[in-house]
C-alpha cells in the first residue's frame, strides 16, 4: 500500500533507540526524508548510520527548551519545512505520586508537555500554509489507565493529550492531524531497565498481556507510518492504544 509520504520531510525525537528508532525506520522506508533527534552526539550519529537512507541527525536535549525551538528550522535548511512531527521526549523517573522534589516535576512537565508544545508552535504555521501536516505524539497506556509507581508519567502525558485533542479540533480543517500512540509494553531498554532485565520484562509480558509477548519497536513504526500517511487524513484527535490488549477499560 502506497503510505503517500515519499519525499516528505519527517523529525523524529528521541530517536538514537528504541520506539523513536523504529518510527525512524519506518518512515525512511516509505521515502521520507528523516531528520532524528537525540541528546547524545555519539548514540544520534551511530544511529544514523545504521538506519541509512540518507537519515540526518540531529542533538536536542528536550529539556533545554532554546535548543528545542530552534530544532524544526535547522531540519528544514537540510529538508525542507518539517511535515511529520513525532514528538518521542522520553519518560521520566519512576515513583509515586509524592515521591518526586519539585524539580522532577518541573523537568518531567518540560520534557512531555512544554517541549512538544514549542516543536508543534514552530511547524504548525508552515502546515497551515501548505495545507497538510501529521502530528504524531508518543505516549503511554498510562494516559488510560494510571501506571502504579509512574506517578509524573502518568500526570504529564494526560496534561499533553488533553493539550493536543485541543488542537487536534483546531487545525483539523487546515489538513493537519494529531495522534497519539497509547504504549503499551515494547522490547527497549527503557522497558528492560525498569523491570531489571529484558528477559524479566519478556517473562512479566506472558503473563500480563493477552497477546503473550512484548511489542517491538518494528511494529509501533508500522503504526506511526500509517498515521503520517495520506491514508489516514480522516484520523485525528485519537488516541490508539497499541499494547497487545494490555488495557482492560473500554
Amino acid at each position: 500500500m502506497d503510505l503517500g509520504i515519499d519525499g516528505r520531510s519527517a523529525l523524529v525525537l528521541g530517536a538514537s533507540a528504541g520506539i523513536g528508532r523504529g518510527i525512524a525506520a519506518a518512515l525512511a522506508r516509505e521515502g521520507a526524508q528523516v531528520a532524528i533527534a537525540s541528546r547524545s552526539r555519539e548514540r544520534i550519529d551511530a544511529a544514523a548510520r545504521e538506519l541509512e537512507d540518507e537519515v540526518v541527525p540531529f542533538v536536542c536535549d528536550t529539556a533545554d527548551l532554546d535548543r528545542v525551538a530552534e530544532l524544526p528550522g535547522e531540519v528544514e535548511g537540510v529538508h525542507g519545512p518539517v511535515e511529520i512531527l513525532v514528538a518521542n521526549t522520553g519518560g521520566p523517573p519512576l515513583g509515586g505520586a509524592l515521591d518526586h522534589p519539585l524539580e522532577e516535576w518541573e523537568s518531567g512537565y518540560r520534557s512531555l508537555v512544554l517541549a512538544p508544545l514549542v516543536l508543534i508552535d514552530a511547524v504548525v504555521p508552515g502546515m497551515r500554509e501548505r495545507r497538510w501536516g501529521r502530528i504524531v505524539n508518543v505516549a503511554s497506556s498510562s494516559v488510560r489507565e494510571p501506571i502504579p509507581g509512574l506517578a509524573l508519567s502518568n500526570a504529564h502525558r494526560m496534561a499533553a493529550v488533553g493539550l493536543l485533542k485541543t488542537l487536534a479540533s483546531e487545525i483539523a480543517a487546515d489538513g493537519i492531524t494529531v495522534n497519539t500512540v497509547a504504549t503499551g509494553r515494547f522490547a527497549t531498554q527503557r522497558l528492560a531497565d525498569n523491570a531489571g532485565s529484558l528477559e524479566t520484562a519478556e517473562e512479566r509480558a506472558r503473563e500480563d498481556v493477552p497477546a503473550r509477548r512484548l511489542g517491538t519497536p518494528e511494529e509501533y513504526g508500522d503504526l506511526v507510518a500509517f498515521l503520517a500517511s495520506e491514508r489516514a487524513s480522516y484520523l485525528t484527535g485519537a488516541v490508539i492504544p497499541l499494547d497487545g490488549g494490555l488495557l482492560r477499560s473500554v
